[in-house]
């Protein structure tokens, strides 16, 4: 079902398969979830016109404070999860972009930052025996590039990361990526998966903000399909 079905009740689905967007304008939906506590003074709707606007926060998701992170749950063992980021840094401490999150050491982080003076999108996978974040991948951008896409594909046990410099015209990332590795069997548990915006200064402070757009989710499980 797409989310246009479903209007008339401002209501976003939330079984069977279905897909929809969010553009962000002036609220969330309830769909969303924080980590811990929720605090709305890191994020705001007023600073850029409909637009979600999140400051970078010395917090990150390896710690079991409250970090800049949005998301919500992946319903569906095939998925994909998309979001328009506009984000620029000059440090190789900020970085900005969507991470699909089962606890402070099993994750995966698609980001936009910085290194030895380029632009680059990232791959990091948390790391529970060095409770750091191993970059998987890496990729130089153009110079003054400030919007990304990213988009993260599942596919049962197997998760493939995407990035775009224009809608829709995505680029492969990393494919074949082990989703065992956020699996309850692996990362113990049971709170499952979520799809995640999330921006991070790591560990100092800062007054720089990730502007997101929208945010896509779908999901097309076989044990749905008629």
């Amino acid at each position: 079902m797409n989310w246009k079905e479903d209007k008339q009740n401002n209501q976003l689905p939330v079984t069977g398969n279905f897909n929809f967007r969010v553009p962000f304008k002036d609220t969330l939906n309830t769909e969303f979830l924080f980590l811990r506590t929720h605090n709305p003074s890191w994020y705001n709707f007023k600073e850029n016109k409909n637009a979600l606007t999140i400051k970078l926060l010395p917090q990150t998701i390896l710690e079991k404070g409250n970090p800049a992170f949005i998301g919500r749950r992946q319903q569906h063992l095939s998925s994909s999860a998309s979001t328009e980021m506009n984000f620029s840094t000059k440090l190789a401490n900020e970085k900005a972009g969507i991470v699909i999150f089962q606890n402070e050491n099993h994750f995966y982080f698609m980001c936009k930052s910085h290194d030895n003076g380029k632009d680059v999108i990232q791959l990091f996978k948390g790391n529970p025996t060095t409770d750091k974040m191993d970059l998987l991948k890496q990729v130089a951008l153009p110079s003054f590039q400030k919007t990304a896409y990213f988009k993260v594909n599942s596919e049962r046990d197997v998760y493939s990361f995407w990035y775009a410099l224009k809608e829709n015209e995505w680029k492969p990332l990393a494919d074949k990526i082990d989703g065992k590795y956020l699996s309850t069997a692996v990362a113990k548990g049971f709170v499952g998966v979520l799809y995640g915006m999330y921006a991070t200064a790591d560990g100092q402070i800062t007054d720089n903000k990730a502007i997101y757009k929208w945010f896509d989710y779908s999901g097309n499980d076989s044990t749905f399909k008629k």
